[in-house]
C-alpha cells in the first residue's frame, strides 16, 4: 500500500515528496528560476514491464511529453540564410542541404510552472514572431528572454500558471548505454517520442558551438527536434536536443544534445542578467600535435599551443607570447583546446588566475587578470578564446 502511494505521488505530485526539492527563489545568490530536481538516480522508476513482459518506456514518455512544446517562428531568415555558418561544410553535414522556408519549426521544453522555456538559439534566431504550441493544443506567443549563441541555447517566456514543467535529471550520472528518449516535433508531424541509448559522452570538436560537451545518442533526432528534450527512463530531463549528423537531413543514428547541467547554468544567467558571464583571456589556442611540438622545438608532450595573443588583452598584459604551451589553468591540466576554453570560461571576470606555460625549455607561471568574454556577434570569428 505504501509503495503504491509513493508511486502515485511521484507521478502526479512529485513536489510533495520529501526526496524532491525545489530550487530558485530569485535570491541574488541562487538560481534564477524554480525548477524541479530529481532524487538520486537509484530512486527513479525505471522502465516498467508492458504487455507480455516486454519492457515499456510509457511511464517516461507520459511524464515528460506534456513539458515538450512545438515552436513555430515566422519572418525569420531561415536556417543558414544570413548566418555566418550557412555556407560552411559542417553546417551542411549536420543539417543537410535542404532549403529552409521563412517559417521555422522547432521544439522547446517547459522548465518552470510560470512559463519559462529552454530551446536552441538556432531555432529562434532572427525570428520576428515566435508561437508556442503546447502538447494539449493550447497556443501562446512567446518572447525571448535571452539567447547565447556560444552554447546555442535560448530562454523563452510564455504567459501561464501551473504549466507542466519538466523535472531536471542528473546528467553527470549518465553512462554510455543508458536508455534515453528524444521528444520533439520532427518535420512538423506532431509530438513524437523516439528511444535509444547514450552512445557517447563529452563530445567536443564538432565545430557546432563555441562551448561543446555533447551527449551523443542513437535515439532518432530529426529537423524539428531541435530544442526538444532528451530524457531518461524516469522521464527526467538530461539534455536539449541540438544537432544530427546527416547527409540527407534525416536521422542516421548520430544525434547530439546539450547536457542539462550546461543548459541550467546558461538559463540562470540569461534570466537573471540577460547574458551569460564567462571568463576570457584573449588568446588563439590550437591543439598541440607532435608535429606542431617538433616545429616549434618544444619538449611539451601535452598542453595547448598558443597560436596568437590579442594585443593589450589579459594574456598579453600578463606576458604570454605566441608559441607558448599552456599546461595548466588555475591548477587544472588542459590537454586540448576544448578543455582550455571551458576552464577559462569558468573563471570569474576581474579575478586573477595562475596560468602555467612552457616556453621552450622554461616553465613559467603567469598571473592573468581575467576579463569578461565578449558577446558573440554575426560573422565574428570563434578563434579568440
Amino acid at each position: 500500500m505504501a509503495v503504491a502511494v509513493v508511486f502515485v505521488l511521484a507521478t502526479f505530485k512529485p513536489a510533495w515528496l520529501g526526496g524532491w526539492s525545489e530550487f530558485g527563489t530569485r535570491d541574488r545568490g541562487g538560481p534564477a528560476v524554480q525548477v524541479l530536481m530529481a532524487p538520486a538516480p537509484a530512486a527513479v522508476p525505471q522502465a516498467a514491464s508492458g504487455v507480455g513482459g516486454v519492457q515499456s518506456l510509457a511511464y517516461a514518455a507520459r511524464r515528460a511529453a506534456p513539458s515538450v512544446v512545438s515552436v513555430v517562428t515566422s519572418g525569420s531568415r531561415g536556417r543558414g540564410e544570413g548566418s555566418p555558418h550557412g555556407s560552411e561544410p559542417w553546417f551542411r553535414r549536420f543539417f543537410g542541404e535542404q532549403d529552409q522556408p521563412a517559417n521555422g519549426m522547432g521544439s522547446a521544453v517547459i522548465v518552470s510552472t510560470d512559463g519559462y522555456l529552454l530551446t536552441n538559439n538556432h531555432v529562434i534566431e532572427g525570428a520576428e514572431q515566435i508561437e508556442v504550441v503546447l502538447a494539449d493544443g493550447r497556443r501562446s506567443v512567446a518572447k525571448v528572454i535571452g539567447s547565447d549563441p556560444d552554447s546555442d541555447l535560448a530562454v523563452l517566456k510564455i504567459d501561464g500558471r501551473d504549466l507542466p514543467a519538466v523535472t531536471f535529471g542528473v546528467a553527470d550520472a549518465l553512462q554510455v548505454g543508458d536508455v534515453v528518449l528524444a521528444i520533439g516535433n520532427p518535420f512538423n508531424v506532431g509530438q513524437t517520442v523516439t528511444s535509444g541509448i547514450v552512445s557517447a559522452l563529452g563530445r567536443t570538436g564538432l565545430g557546432l558551438n563555441t562551448f561543446e560537451n555533447f551527449i551523443q545518442t542513437d535515439a532518432a533526432i530529426n529537423p524539428g527536434n531541435s530544442g526538444g528534450a532528451l530524457v531518461d527512463a524516469g522521464g527526467q530531463l538530461l539534455g536539449i536536443n541540438t544537432a544530427i549528423y546527416s547527409r540527407s537531413g534525416g536521422s542516421m543514428g548520430i544525434g547530439f544534445a546539450i547536457p542539462v547541467t550546461t543548459a541550467r547554468q546558461v538559463m540562470d544567467g540569461l534570466i537573471r542578467n540577460g547574458v551569460v558571464t564567462r571568463g576570457w583571456i584573449g588568446v588563439q589556442p590550437r591543439d598541440l600535435t607532435p608535429e606542431l611540438a617538433e616545429s616549434i622545438k618544444s619538449r611539451a608532450t601535452q598542453g595547448v599551443l598558443i597560436a596568437g595573443v590579442l594585443q593589450d588583452g589579459p594574456a598579453s598584459d600578463a606576458g604570454m607570447l605566441p608559441g607558448d604551451v599552456v599546461l595548466r589553468i588555475a591548477g587544472h591540466p588542459v590537454a586540448n583546446t576544448a578543455q582550455l576554453l571551458n576552464e577559462v570560461a569558468a573563471l570569474a571576470p576581474q579575478s586573477r588566475t595562475s596560468v602555467s606555460i612552457l616556453r621552450g625549455d622554461q616553465a613559467l607561471d603567469l598571473q592573468v587578470k581575467v576579463a569578461q568574454r565578449p558577446s558573440l556577434r554575426p560573422r565574428q570569428s570563434d578563434d579568440q578564446r
